[in-house]
């Protein structure tokens, strides 16, 4: 598994989670769902996510995104 697959399935899980946990803990948990989306938002532009640093100290193979 390379570096982008990685962070999609990082992402969509931590996603799913939060809202998860929306419904069933408390409605304040979309506020850090909404920082992921920020986070996917701007990394669509910029090209940096702080998960792509880690993962690469980790040694995962890079992806053609990251």
């Amino acid at each position: 598994m390379n570096i982008d697959k990685t962070v999609f399935a990082v992402a969509g899980a931590m996603i799913l989670l939060t809202v998860c946990m929306a419904v069933f803990h408390t409605i304040y948990w979309l506020w850090f769902t909404a920082f992921i989306g920020a986070n996917l938002f701007q990394a669509g532009f910029t090209g940096f996510c702080p998960l792509v640093l880690i993962l690469k100290r980790l040694g995962l193979p890079p992806g053609k995104a990251f």
